[in-house]
């Protein structure tokens, strides 16, 4: 198969997208390995007594009533890439009410090669992951070994929230693909918690804060320059997403800002407010300040935006994300949109659905409370599909379609 007839596989007739969207379809976008989910087997997780599922390599929704469990069978994929819930970071309040333990199984398929995650959590234990039955020494080497990106209500926080809330989707990004990022954030964060405990504890000692204020710098320095480069590569491809979604009616821009900007060195910057710090009893300046800016036509979008608007903007910043992990990493990540289509109108909907049929994007998971609006916009597709019946803890596949 040469290049166009690629494009013409991957876009045909009964797709609408829009002539820019090409530029995306590279050949090196189809030679990224795709790393699906194939079964996942879940014990005793929040609402999921137990449930034994078999999926689409494309995309894949959960359908039923809010409460029932749709988001709970999300966050179980979630967790098997990150090690954690997305939605409670207490892992024994994960295991369903009077119950003992928990186990989340996860089989999943790399150019035909089948690899294996186990999680398992006992009360009152510390929690077990193994990559084909072998126990990891730290939890922080699975981190990207699953790429994987969650578009769902609580990124409203990012728009509506406080600068902790966008530093935490810039940090979280960057771990995924940068181990030396995540190695220096733990770092910078360790150094931060010593010098506030200088702070509280009126310590005067200037050797003890050069230490660690020392240590802040040369984390914090490689940690400002790793933010300021994300943002100026993921811009463009946020922006086009945007643009295919909103059909060029909207401007968005999204920048970044740190006190480091200044050209001062950190250290400079931290014995400036150290006696304005021993007052407050915490540090005041450093990369634990820094912010991104989320506008639409040059206005912060919180103060402007509509509710479609809003989400427009989060999904085009999630899948951003996604088409950017996959052109630095190995294989394609997971997509899961839990319960984001509400507030959209059809025409955007569609767009985003036509989208995911392309092949650059991997295997996707969707929950919605109306299965006759997914239902018909993904048969229309042409794409694969699978769709799941969710009540009460329970899940049944209802309805497939195979390309």
């Amino acid at each position: 198969m040469n290049f166009s007839d690629i494009l013409s596989y991957n876009i045909g007739a009964r797709t609408s997208l829009p002539r820019y969207f090409f530029h995306f379809n590279r050949i090196d976008d189809y030679l990224c390995s795709r790393m699906y989910l194939q079964h996942l087997t879940i014990l005793n997780y929040k609402n999921i007594r137990e449930a034994d599922l078999y999926f689409s390599q494309k995309i894949n929704c959960f359908i039923g009533n809010n409460g029932v469990g749709k988001t709970n069978l999300m966050d179980a994929v979630y967790y098997l890439s990150f090690c954690k819930s997305h939605s409670n970071s207490i892992d024994a309040q994960n295991i369903t009410h009077e119950e003992n333990f928990l186990v989340i199984n996860g089989f999943y398929n790399k150019d035909g090669v089948e690899t294996e995650i186990y999680c398992g959590l006992k009360r009152r234990q510390k929690k077990q992951f193994k990559r084909d039955k072998k126990e990891y020494e730290k939890l922080s080497d699975h981190i990207g070994l699953i790429p994987l990106v969650l578009v769902s209500p609580a990124d409203a926080d990012l728009i509506s929230g406080g600068s902790d809330e966008r530093r935490k989707f810039a940090d979280g990004f960057i771990s995924q693909y940068d181990k030396p990022y995540l190695n220096a954030l733990l770092s910078y964060n360790k150094a931060l918690m010593q010098r506030n405990a200088l702070l509280k504890s009126e310590c005067t000692d200037e050797a003890l804060f050069d230490i660690w204020e020392e240590q802040m710098q040369q984390n914090g320095e490689y940690i400002y320059r790793k933010r300021s480069e994300f943002i100026r590569n993921f811009l463009p491809y946020f922006q086009e997403f945007h643009s295919i979604i909103s059909q060029g009616k909207e401007t968005v821009e999204l920048s970044y800002h740190s006190q480091l900007q200044s050209g001062k060195p950190l250290t400079e910057l931290l014995k400036e407010c150290r006696q304005r710090d021993q007052i407050v009893g915490y540090t005041t300046r450093g990369i634990h300040k820094d912010d991104l800016e989320m506008t639409m036509g040059g206005i912060p979008i919180k103060r402007i935006g509509s509710q479609g608007q809003n989400k427009t903007y989060l999904i085009a910043l999630k899948l951003a994300q996604f088409d950017f992990l996959q052109r630095i990493g190995s294989s394609k990540p997971i997509l899961l949109f839990d319960d984001i289509f509400d507030k959209l109108d059809a025409q955007r909907v569609q767009q985003i659905i036509l989208l995911l049929k392309n092949n650059r994007f991997g295997q996707v998971f969707i929950s919605d409370t109306n299965r006759e609006h997914i239902s018909n916009i993904l048969k229309e597709s042409g794409c694969d599909y699978h769709i799941y019946s969710v009540d009460n803890g329970e899940t049944t596949l209802s309805e497939k379609q195979e390309e």
